[in-house]
């Protein structure tokens, strides 16, 4: 028995041994194995550093004037154009986007990849700051209108370029439409937030004098629906409601007397003046004249007991030309056309008194359209009489403003409405007309901005040697122009 258990300890102490033995071996294989491994991947690794090239990032030259921009991928060029265009010299996006495609390379494509280089250029290295240029309240200016929408399009570009091309120096831009919108910015309490058209003024007004063109602000005055809407405390009053009057039905009327709105308007018209505007043109400087004039209270019957409204008007003129004309720009006033045959009833309505206005303008612009005298001087049909209606009309402003030394530049009509007789002849005679009546310069109106009528008659009035107008242009000392107008 004895001997039976010390056979079976002596077998446990061996095959304890034998396991031991076992895991020992087991182990120095695997740190050998694992040895090896290491080593090669070391080898491999030492292998593949040595067989890789070194790689040299290609640099991009950026010349001056340019700058490096990392797209994002899918960006569009024209979304590019868009971030940079007020920082550049271009006038529109798609100007700059064609730029763009022409600094990297003529790229033909509408998207870039991620983190692509793009030069951008024409970088500005500071924002543009332009100065007007002074003329004499005598300047010959020969102009076409442009809403805020067209001057900052490229359609705009094209048109005040063409303009340039048949003889035309001057340009008449909205900074205020009638519908209150101002196009600028501008930062005034009784405007607030508002959709900006023209982002940069001066920049655009040296692209106009880059082209030798003379630049005309006009600035809508007393009519005016959104400050009406925004502050109906500055409107015109009812006298039976006590609440904002309409004229026949519209609420649109500010109160031409309230100093508030005199003075908003005023602020707007010196920042055009700042930016570079060589002149300032307001139009609808004066009263209502339609609607009921019995029911509509301003603020000057109160304030100035005995005033009239030309009263207001004028002494509104007066404050403002002494704040603008110090700047060196020229103060234009848009009248209506019928204020030259001085009836009562279209005073009393309108306040415009031409005698007291040309005291404190520059220039005095009629409206004078044929086709706006309705059942005048026994004409069924006025718009088909221009020589009459133009002549008459200047006869008048002339002989009512005499020795005031202030200027009569009409506005002629360049639209079809109301007349049959509507062509480049039309345009000829009204410009004919309104020089042998004594006018210096025109202005041509069209609400949709399309001259194609005046593109055609101004070569042929240009060959005329003086017959139609001098042709004075922009002192010979311009302003720098932009890089990249032309």
């Amino acid at each position: 028995m004895r001997r039976f258990c010390w056979i079976c300890l002596i077998m446990l102490v061996g095959l304890c041994s034998a396991v031991a033995f076992l895991r020992f071996s087991v182990s120095v294989v695997s740190a050998a194995s694992h040895s090896v491994t290491q080593a090669k991947l070391l080898k491999t690794s030492a292998k593949a550093t040595l067989s890789v090239p070194a790689v040299s990032v290609p640099t991009i030259s950026v010349p001056a004037g340019d700058t490096l921009y990392s797209a994002k991928r899918g960006e569009a060029v024209v979304t590019v154009a868009r971030r940079y265009l007020g920082q550049t010299s271009y006038l529109t996006s798609s100007e700059l986007s064609d730029a763009i495609r022409k600094a990297n390379g003529d790229y033909a494509g509408t998207f870039f990849k991620a983190n692509q280089q793009v030069l951008i250029p024409g970088i500005l290295p500071a924002p543009i700051v332009e100065k007007m240029i002074p003329v004499q309240r005598d300047f010959e200016a020969r102009a076409i209108y442009l809403t805020a929408i067209m001057a900052a399009s490229d359609h705009g570009v094209r048109i005040v370029k063409q303009w340039r091309a048949v003889g035309g120096n001057a340009v008449v831009f909205d900074i205020k439409d009638s519908d209150g919108s101002v196009n600028i910015p501008f930062d005034y309490p009784l405007l607030g937030q508002h959709h900006v058209v023209i982002h940069d003024l001066p920049k655009y007004i040296r692209f106009l004098h880059s082209e030798n063109m003379h630049a005309i602000a006009r600035v809508a005055i007393f009519r005016d629906q959104h400050l009406v809407e925004t502050h109906p405390e500055l409107a015109v009053k009812s006298r039976k409601t006590g609440q904002p009057w309409r004229e026949n039905g519209k609420l649109v009327w500010t109160d031409s007397s309230n100093p508030k709105v005199q003075d908003y308007d005023i602020a707007l018209a010196k920042a055009a003046a700042e930016a570079g505007a060589d002149e300032i043109q307001f139009d609808y400087v004066r009263f209502p004249a339609e609607g009921d004039q019995k029911d509509a209270s301003f603020n000057f019957e109160t304030a100035h007991p005995g005033w009239h409204r030309s009263d207001v008007i004028t002494d509104f003129l007066k404050r403002a030309y002494a704040q603008i004309h110090p700047s060196g720009a020229l103060l234009s006033l848009d009248v209506f056309g019928v204020m030259a045959w001085q009836r009562p009833a279209d005073l009393n309505h309108t306040g415009q008194d031409i005698v007291g206005m040309a005291k404190y303008s520059d220039v005095i612009s009629p409206m004078i359209y044929p086709s706006h005298f309705f059942k005048m001087d026994g004409y069924d049909h006025p718009g088909d009489a221009p020589e009459h209606f133009i002549g008459e009309s200047m006869a008048r402003f002339e002989k009512i403003t005499a020795g005031s030394g202030v200027v009569i530049r009409p506005w002629l009509q360049a639209f079809r409405w109301r007349t049959k007789t509507y062509s480049p002849d039309y345009i000829k005679v009204q410009v004919l007309t309104a020089k042998e009546k004594g006018g210096i310069g025109f202005l041509f109106w069209n609400a949709a901005n399309d001259y194609s009528k005046p593109y055609i008659a101004m070569p042929e009035m240009k060959a005329s040697a003086g017959k139609y107008f001098r042709g004075d242009e922009l002192p010979k000392t311009m302003q720098a122009s932009l890089a990249h107008a032309n």
